[in-house]
């Protein structure tokens, strides 16, 4: 992909404007007044509007040139400008993606100190949690660690990890619909720690970049790694949309979804495949948001629940959701409601 089209996608991928307000945030615990910094970078004193990422992107730049720190002075230690470009040579020759996050970890543990981070496998997930020394830190500084990990190494292995589950230590922030749209993932706060999980099968991937693509990666950094591997990105996104206006018993089949977003089926697989998706995980990934919905916001009993998302037999259902979010249904529903 050519520099010009990478930097057409970043700005066509807005970032919510309260995310940043708790970038400036970090500006004003120091005193220094954000406004000179917005000023330069094409930003108004007062944002109130989504603003791209190729923005957003500078405005991190240079709060970390302000700060001496790239993660917003929110480690107990500062992270110094060009330590992301060294993690990024740490994992770029790493043998698989375990080895690749292990490396990561272990870097940002040595810089950061707190909070720290370890990948732990279990129950067919790969789950990076992150804890801290003290009180919670705030869901800002927790979702800029997933947003460095997370993205590094799907650049690394060149395509979208689907994530699935988010969780926080923090209580909810006023923007949470902010940070599950984001994810594209089960979100949840006020957790005893804060973890990132995704399919464990995943971590035998391997690297697929080479220096030279690490140089043009660190250029159109960090805004790259705000667009190219979100949930609500690329033609994945398309296709979820076109999912949600149907019901799971009328999709249609992977060819015939082809021709009506006008393109050859071996086109549209390989371009979900470059983003880490298939037909039938998108189709889970509905599901999983349908189900989620519906025993929020519904008194439908799990029975109906499992025949409108198209299962068989609700038993297939229970499984399904256990594996989405390590919970039966009912104690989903009883936990959203307690």
């Amino acid at each position: 992909m050519s520099s010009d089209k990478i930097t057409s996608d970043i700005e066509r991928r807005m970032i919510s404007a309260r995310f940043v307000e708790e970038a400036l945030d970090s500006l004003r615990r120091r005193g220094l007044a954000p406004e000179p910094l917005l000023l330069a970078v094409g930003l108004p004193e007062q944002v109130v509007e989504p603003v791209s990422a190729e923005r957003y992107g500078a405005l991190w730049l240079a709060i970390a040139s302000a700060l001496q720190d790239e993660y917003f002075g929110l480690g107990s230690r500062p992270m110094r400008p060009g330590s992301f470009t060294l993690l990024c040579h740490c994992i770029l020759h790493a043998a698989n993606l375990e080895q690749a996050l292990r490396r990561a970890l272990r870097f940002l543990n040595m810089v950061l100190e707190d909070p720290g981070g370890e990948l732990l496998v279990k129950d067919g997930l790969a789950q990076i949690i992150l804890r801290d020394a003290g009180a919670p830190r705030s869901a800002f500084a927790y979702r800029t660690y997933w947003i460095i990990v997370h993205g590094i190494t799907c650049w690394l292995v060149g395509r979208r990890m689907p994530l699935r589950l988010v969780d926080f230590r923090c209580p909810e922030p006023v923007q949470a619909g902010d940070y599950r749209s984001f994810f594209g993932a089960p979100v949840h706060f006020d957790q005893a720690f804060s973890r990132l999980a995704f399919d464990a099968d995943l971590l035998r991937l391997q690297p697929k970049r080479s220096e030279r693509a690490l140089r043009q990666f660190l250029r159109d950094a960090p805004a790259n790694i705000l667009v190219r591997y979100r949930y609500d990105a690329g033609v994945s996104a398309s296709l979820r949309k076109i999912l949600r206006q149907q019901a799971p018993g009328t999709w249609c089949s992977f060819d015939e979804l082809a021709r009506r977003m006008r393109l050859p089926p071996a086109t549209l697989r390989h371009r979900l495949r470059q983003e880490g998706q298939t037909y039938a995980v998108l189709k889970d990934e509905v599901r999983r948001d349908r189900a989620l919905e519906s025993l929020k916001n519904t008194t439908r009993s799990i029975g109906e629940i499992a025949s409108e998302l198209g299962f068989a037999e609700p038993s297939a259902f229970y499984r399904a959701f256990r594996k989405w979010t390590g919970l039966s249904p009912g104690q989903f529903r009883a936990a959203e409601q307690g």
